[in-house]
């Protein structure tokens, strides 16, 4: 089952971006940062247990951006990613956004719902203030995706 995340989710999530995160498969996100944005997560729950989860951030009055979509590792194979995705596409269209991008390392799963390659410097920079908290930066290796919803 997916929905909105709840307050009483935010340990959870964390966890689980944790464990992504230590691979290399996404940003860390402080459970801080995850209560302030809670309201832009999504969760997918087997039972008690949370499996899945990603957010839609937006960005400017007419881009969000697709952050920390995550299933456990055991759960893969499931369509739960795509299910997740699909969650976040369908906020952004009901909420009138016109683009929606992802930086990500997956980028095969992103081409398969239509999102296309993008040289990072054609997001607007605002998006950077995440980026300055990377171990990473500035020698970025995610590929910027990016989708036309309208």
């Amino acid at each position: 089952m997916i929905r909105k995340a709840k307050v009483i989710d935010g340990k959870k999530i964390h966890q689980l971006l944790l464990d992504g995160s230590k691979k290399g498969e996404l940003l860390p996100r402080s459970l801080n940062e995850i209560y302030d944005n809670i309201r832009d997560y999504f969760v997918l729950f087997e039972g008690e247990e949370l499996v899945g989860v990603s957010a839609l951030h937006i960005c400017w009055e007419d881009l969000a951006e697709v952050r920390s979509l995550m299933v456990r590792e055991d759960k893969r194979r499931h369509k739960y990613g795509s299910r997740l995705l699909m969650a976040c596409l369908d906020e952004a269209k009901e909420l009138g956004l016109k683009k929606i991008f992802a930086l990500t390392y997956q980028v095969e799963f992103f081409k398969k719902f239509s999102f296309q390659e993008i040289d990072k410097r054609e997001l607007p920079h605002k998006i950077w203030s995440d980026c300055i908290k990377c171990s990473k930066f500035p020698d970025c290796d995610e590929v910027a995706v990016i989708k036309l919803l309208y």
